[in-house]
């Protein structure tokens, strides 16, 4: 039985060299070019996150009263708000708390689906049957109710929003994560790994868990979208980030909405940058999801 276990071994994903990354990223833009579209703007949109106060020409909150409503030119790029504020920087940070919120929320959320996934698919039985009754009871309540009474009740804030993002995707999240490891458990490795009696953490983080990775990064990045436009409806009803915090949904709810017909790129500039960054991200997604699958790399 011994040999059996050492003959048959988890097929663990090894970590890709540099030119494997580069052939990764070659065949997204060579079979997938709207994926690579999608990639280029996921970058573009990390790195004005992580480098707004860099990148920003002037401070989020500086109020100019001569330069109320300014349209778009070549000093404001983006115009001005109702206050004199630069609207391309408020943008740009903007996008500062999307990556972190986005980020922090959608790591939550993988983390609990990972958790749940995996000891709810992988131990089955009674176990199974009372999480699973949880996740479809937790799954039938409509989510933007749910993240409305929770944040009146605890408040608004970052941390409150990053939390109860995180739970919520999380938990409905953990079907897709139980699904991939109700096929895995079934291999001959992991039943060799039980004949040779390792321990259950052991057999969960050497065997199952490496090999559900694939769907783990596409429901990451899935996560990433649905996080900043769902924060991006909290803000908009003003349950998000409070101000002067510059949330896209913020800027859509308090000038943008205000004035957009005496100022229309109030609110085009904001609603632009969450459109084009949830498209980007979501179909990224599913350019990594086709990579990733063995079974939907089409006829090649």
């Amino acid at each position: 039985m011994v040999a059996v276990a050492e003959t048959v071994r988890s097929p663990r994903r090894r970590r890709l060299p540099a030119s494997g990354m580069l052939s990764f990223v070659g065949r997204l833009f060579r079979d997938k070019p709207l994926g690579a579209f999608g990639f280029v703007v996921c970058v573009i949109f990390l790195f004005c996150g992580l480098f707004a106060d860099i990148l920003a020409p002037y401070g989020y909150n500086q109020i100019s009263p001569l330069n109320r409503l300014k349209p778009p030119s070549a000093q404001f790029w983006l115009g001005t708000d109702n206050l004199g504020r630069d609207m391309l920087s408020r943008c740009l940070y903007g996008a500062q708390l999307s990556v972190i919120i986005g980020l922090s929320a959608a790591g939550l959320a993988t983390a609990v689906s990972i958790f749940i996934g995996i000891v709810s698919g992988y131990l089955g039985g009674k176990l199974d049957m009372i999480l699973q009754r949880f996740v479809d009871a937790w799954m039938s309540f409509p989510d933007l109710i749910i993240l409305i009474v929770v944040v009146s009740v605890v408040g608004p804030g970052m941390g409150p929003v990053i939390v109860l993002l995180g739970l919520l995707y999380g938990i409905g999240g953990s079907r897709i994560i139980r699904g991939a490891v109700l096929s895995v458990r079934e291999n001959a490795y992991v039943h060799a790994a039980q004949s040779t009696g390792a321990t259950l953490p052991r057999i969960l983080w050497k065997h199952i868990l490496p090999n559900v990775m694939a769907p783990v990064i596409v429901l990451f990045t899935t996560r990433v979208g649905a996080v900043i436009l769902a924060e991006s409806g909290l803000a908009f009803l003003g349950l998000g980030v409070p101000p002067p915090a510059p949330t896209w949904g913020g800027m859509l709810s308090g000038s943008g909405r205000s004035y957009m017909y005496l100022a229309p790129w109030l609110a085009l500039a904001p609603g632009l940058c969450i459109t084009t960054v949830v498209y980007a991200i979501n179909v990224f997604g599913d350019a990594l999801r086709d990579l990733l699958d063995p079974r939907m790399r089409g006829s090649r």
